[in-house]
């Protein structure tokens, strides 16, 4: 389907992907990073924002060092205030709004049961994974809206639909991705604004390794994404291809849009089978600290 998009996008007039003045969160490693550069190839302006801006500069370099546009930007997207200043750094660089936005920051977590797992983390997790994303929307789409073209590419993940066991910050962080991606699609509609969420199961990425995982989690997790992992620069290509095409979703793998079918056509065989992997995966269960309502 996506060499066929990466085809079909050629076809396409004012390609959004192209000569973009795009703003890319977490662009310091993985598919972040990989946008970036894929964006600055396609003779884009990248302003790459990132937690970490010793990797946020590196992303630059590897730009700069091809002829490419790009400037670094320290952002934590869970904090209103920074993605706010990252829209007026935006502004200033590009002498005007962006054209093209991807809210791709996000965090790994999982390894324990509800109930074992903490607020601590449930607020750490969201409040990147979902508060970061609404953050980037709430305050980037009415710029968009406004000059009438451009595109806005969240990142979501296969959790979002899939909702393993030993996982729930994440599926449910990446579900309200996915939520309001279609509610924004449906709202863009009409004003020459595309909105894409990327739905990705395992892409090599070092996201389980500076997330918040259990160790045997993060055991299976690593084993899983070394052998089935989809290349964080073919993900990044393949979604700015969907987006020039004006798609909603983009599930790039074969066992993503297996368990999306599976999930709608045979929701109950579906669920069985999740309780199933339940019972048989790595998971701690053990009751969390109790949160001080204080």
């Amino acid at each position: 389907m996506f060499g066929i998009d990466s085809v079909l996008s050629t076809f396409v007039r004012n390609r959004r992907s192209h000569n973009a003045k795009a703003v890319v969160t977490g662009a310091g490693s993985g598919i972040g990073r990989a946008f970036a550069l894929e964006l600055a190839n396609r003779g884009g302006h990248v302003v790459c924002a990132d937690i970490d801006g010793s990797r946020a500069d590196d992303t630059v370099r590897e730009i700069t060092r091809s002829g490419g546009r790009a400037v670094a930007a320290v952002c934590d997207v869970a904090i209103r205030d920074d993605v706010t200043k990252l829209a007026d750094l935006a502004v200033r660089e590009f002498d005007g709004p962006p054209t093209l936005v991807i809210n791709n920051a996000g965090v790994g977590i999982g390894g324990k049961a509800v109930g074992a797992i903490g607020m601590d983390d449930w607020n750490w997790a969201l409040g990147i994974n979902l508060w970061g994303v609404i953050h980037g929307c709430e305050t980037f789409a009415p710029m968009l809206r406004t000059t009438g073209h451009g595109g806005i590419i969240n990142v979501a993940s296969a959790a979002g639909f899939a909702a393993a066991p030993a996982m729930g910050p994440y599926n449910v962080g990446k579900a309200g991705v996915m939520s309001l991606s279609e509610t924004l699609s449906a709202e863009m509609s009409g004003s020459g604004v595309n909105v894409t969420v990327l739905c990705p199961t395992f892409v090599k990425t070092n996201v389980a390794r500076d997330g918040r995982i259990t160790e045997a989690g993060q055991g299976l997790a690593g084993r899983l994404m070394e052998l089935t992992g989809m290349s964080p620069a073919g993900v990044a290509a393949s979604t700015l291809d969907a987006n020039d095409l004006g798609r909603l979703y983009v599930v790039p793998q074969f066992d993503a849009n297996v368990i999306w079918h599976l999930k709608r056509h045979i929701p109950s065989v579906y669920t069985w089978g999740a309780g199933l992997l339940g019972r048989v995966a790595p998971l701690e269960t053990d009751a969390a600290e109790p949160a001080d309502h204080r």
